[in-house]
């Protein structure tokens, strides 16, 4: 997970230029140029996304650039492109990106205009899953498929589904979810499953679908509009909150009391909100249709809420407890809008298998293609029973198999590269309905075909597509600093635990606690109501006595937390003192605040084992910084001014 994550990082800073000898240069690497073009490109493209505003001009951002250049160089020096695991990577993603250029622009339309209509319904739907992969053996899949006509013909003949699903479905947790999908739209499901569901009628069951899951049966339960989008914010009380002082419910409805009391919704989330994301900018989320979030009972709660500013009452989701307020409901969007969108999501997964026949015929069209019909008559003679038993050899010599098999575009392809993959692909299972070496033949020879099709097209796509061949060497480039920073950073981090405990006792003072305060934290919009509770304090009363004795049914005048607090948490006064016994009442954003403090504990250094992940980032740092240097040096770099300076020039314009 770590190498997808970093590799999509790098992405976004690496860039194949076409032609580059037109172009000015902008720095050279070991004497090798590097163009004004492709570090405009990357510039352009990704100075939004730096977050330190020293990398935002040209100068700062140019050393970034630096950088990525030499670990490219390094790697191929340290022949990283030449690892197994690295050519089997590559070629894999290389594979499935090509196969989004195989789209022709109307295809890529119309698949786009159908998932826009579909988006604006929603299908409530149950379904039978026979399991059997596409890989399965032809027995295995015939028995998969009679099995599910069986299960269709029982439903159409009017048996009840739930009772079917019961009894046949083979998907995890049946017996839990009786087959029950819920609401779902447009990419929500794989695309075979997508448009048997959306052919199907209102209590219809559909045709038997296969999916890579296997065979399925739907039932449609249901259809409804997706309706608008909405914006919400929310206040959340975890459920799976470890504190025993704190009970999510009684704290929910403590917050929502304050809320009816007229404290601020944006308040309470920045400061009691569990949902971190949101709670920092008030609870606010993005916003969503109906089915999007998969959480039904706040979708639910949401969607009931009918005007800007309502709030719902506490409910309970699968993850925690909510407060709900709307915040706006948004128009539809049209076509346009999410035609940029629409197109990307469409070049995924089984959407793409859908028009593998057709690309298959567009190439033929696109390169030219012409074909010797009579490879069948020789192959049939050529090839004997042997192959079903998957020990056929053939004589590699033979003058014949220099004849040519087809032609695609300008390049030849000859039978002896067809004998060649049959001595291959015989190794594999054969469908038990072929039964003739002819029809062997025939089923290997269009695997071949289809193969070497495809094969010819992506190899043309580096030369043919400036778009594809950015994308291909960014991932190229990006696999590869993966592999050098792994290489000579981070696994030497990992394994050498002498220089790591080396690097914590050199840098101690960078590993310290701040002052720290054990301590019940009251909480209120009245300030009387905590001189009141300061007093009960001094009494003697535990805060859970006073808690008890301020608050009734009729308004929560008190809040309390309790638990260990650093320098700088958000639940303390900025101008609090850390002293022993109750503080001074202190005004905050929401209110006021009174403290109780236990014990304080004092500023202090944190253990190797505490703080182990940090000591390993920040020595990983201090590797690659020397590392970087070593490099400069082995491949020396050279800035050529008057690019910069015209570059320079261009973005003050």
């Amino acid at each position: 997970m770590k190498k997808i994550i970093l590799v999509c990082a790098i992405l976004s800073f690496v860039f194949t230029a076409h032609s580059q000898s037109q172009r000015d240069v902008i720095l050279t690497i070991d004497n090798t140029p590097v163009y004004k073009q492709e570090f405009l490109r990357v510039y352009k493209k990704n100075l939004d996304l730096v977050k330190d505003a020293s990398q935002k001009s040209v100068d700062g951002y140019l050393d970034l650039f630096i950088d990525y250049k030499l670990k490219v160089k390094e790697a191929y020096a340290q022949k990283l492109d030449q690892g197994k695991a690295y050519i089997k990577e590559f070629e894999k993603y290389r594979s499935q990106l090509s196969r989004n250029y195989l789209f022709e622009p109307k295809i890529e339309e119309d698949m786009a205009l159908e998932a826009f209509e579909r988006s604006k319904e929603q299908i409530n739907a149950q379904h039978v899953l026979i399991r059997v992969g596409y890989d399965a053996l032809p027995q295995d899949t015939l028995m998969a498929y009679n099995k599910a006509t069986q299960v269709r013909q029982k439903a159409i003949n009017g048996a009840d589904f739930t009772d079917l699903v019961l009894q046949y479905s083979e998907e995890p947790n049946t017996q839990q979810q009786k087959g029950n999908l819920g609401y779902f739209s447009a990419f929500s499901m794989v695309y075979p499953f997508e448009n048997a569901a959306y052919n199907t009628k209102v209590g219809e069951i559909s045709k038997i679908t296969r999916t890579s899951y296997g065979y399925h049966v739907i039932k449609v339960l249901d259809r409804r509009p997706t309706g608008n989008e909405i914006t919400v914010s929310h206040i959340m009380v975890s459920t799976k909150n470890d504190n025993p002082d704190v009970d999510p419910q009684v704290r929910i409805n403590e917050l929502y009391q304050l809320l009816n009391q007229g404290q601020k919704f944006e308040d309470l989330a920045k400061q009691f909100s569990e949902d971190k994301n949101s709670g920092i900018s008030g609870g606010k989320l993005k916003p969503f249709t109906r089915g999007k979030l998969r959480a039904p009972k706040f979708e639910d709660a949401a969607f009931a809420l009918q005007t800007p500013g309502e709030v719902s009452k506490p409910i309970l989701s699968s993850f925690g407890w909510h407060i709900i307020r709307l915040e706006a409901i948004s128009e539809p969007k049209t076509y346009e809008q999410q035609r940029e969108r629409l197109l990307a999501q469409g070049n995924r997964g089984e959407r793409l298998m859908a028009v593998t026949s057709e690309i298959r015929s567009k190439i033929k069209d696109k390169y030219g293609y012409t074909n010797d019909a009579n490879y069948t008559t020789f192959f049939n003679q050529f090839v004997d029973k042997e192959i079903f038993s998957r020990r056929w050899e053939y004589d590699t010599l033979n003058p014949s198999l220099d004849k040519v098999i087809f032609t695609i575009g300008n390049t030849n392809f000859y039978y002896r590269d067809f004998a060649a993959h049959l001595a291959v692909r015989q190794k594999r299972p054969i469908p038990t309905s072929i039964k003739t070496i002819e029809s062997c033949v025939k089923y290997m020879y269009d695997d071949f075909e289809t193969g070497v099709l495809q094969d010819y097209f992506r190899d043309r796509l580096e030369e043919e597509n400036l778009d594809y061949a950015a994308v291909i060497n960014e991932y190229r480039d990006g696999l590869l600093i993966f592999d050098v920073m792994e290489k000579n950073i981070w696994n030497v981090a990992k394994t050498d635990t002498l220089a790591l405990q080396a690097f914590y006792q050199k840098n101690k003072d960078r590993y310290l606690w701040q002052d720290r305060v054990d301590a019940t934290i009251l909480t209120s919009d009245q300030r009387a109501a905590l001189e009141e509770s300061k007093i009960l304090l001094e009494q003697g009363k535990t805060p859970s006595q006073v808690k008890t004795l301020l608050n009734s049914d009729e308004g929560l005048r008190v809040l309390l937390s309790k638990g260990m607090y650093e320098k700088g948490d958000k639940q303390l006064p900025e101008e609090f003192k850390f002293v022993e016994g109750l503080s001074k009442i202190y005004k905050n954003q929401s209110g006021f605040t009174l403290l109780q403090v236990h014990q304080v504990l004092p500023a202090g250094e944190k253990s190797f084992d505490q703080v182990r992940g940090s000591v390993m980032s920040h020595y990983q740092q201090e590797l690659e910084a020397s590392w970087m240097q070593s490099l400069k040096v082995k491949y020396p770099v050279t800035v050529h001014k008057k690019t910069l300076k015209k570059i320079k020039k261009e973005f003050k314009k």
